[in-house]
């Protein structure tokens, strides 16, 4: 499935992230929102962990056609998600997000993987609001 990305830390606008990872290789961007997860403040980056009532602010990012293969394969490095391995931070899952229009869109999003979403919820600290570029 050649999904668009839901990014809501790192690889936003202005961030660190965004223009090292998807300079070059992105159509568009534009703002969403992802219902029923909590944002939950990392080291130096977020986790988004699934939880009934919760929304998290990010963008959808549609890679460039010809690049899809690659930003697949480099968003899955740097969230250090590899398919099947427990030792992953993140997992890569198919959810529904809300662009700014209301028009629901199906996209890739990076959520805390079990174990991290486990001590998240036992011991993390939430994001108010739900928006990574608002947290300082």
């Amino acid at each position: 499935m050649k999904l668009p990305f839901f990014v809501y830390g790192t690889l936003r606008p202005g961030e660190h992230n965004h223009d090292l990872f998807l300079r070059g290789r992105i159509r568009s961007e534009e703002p969403g929102l992802l219902p029923g997860a909590v944002l939950y403040d990392g080291p130096g980056y977020p986790y988004a962990v699934e939880a009934a009532g919760g929304t998290v602010s990010g963008e959808i990012v549609t890679a460039l056609p010809e690049a899809y293969g690659e930003l697949l394969a480099v968003l899955d490095h740097l969230e250090e998600y590899v398919p099947g391995d427990p030792r992953s931070l993140y997992e890569r899952v198919a959810r529904d997000v809300t662009a700014g229009d209301g028009r629901t869109v199906r996209a890739w999003v990076y959520v805390a993987a079990p174990a991290v979403a486990a001590r998240l919820r036992a011991h993390g600290t939430p994001i108010k609001g739900g928006d990574w570029l608002t947290r300082r």
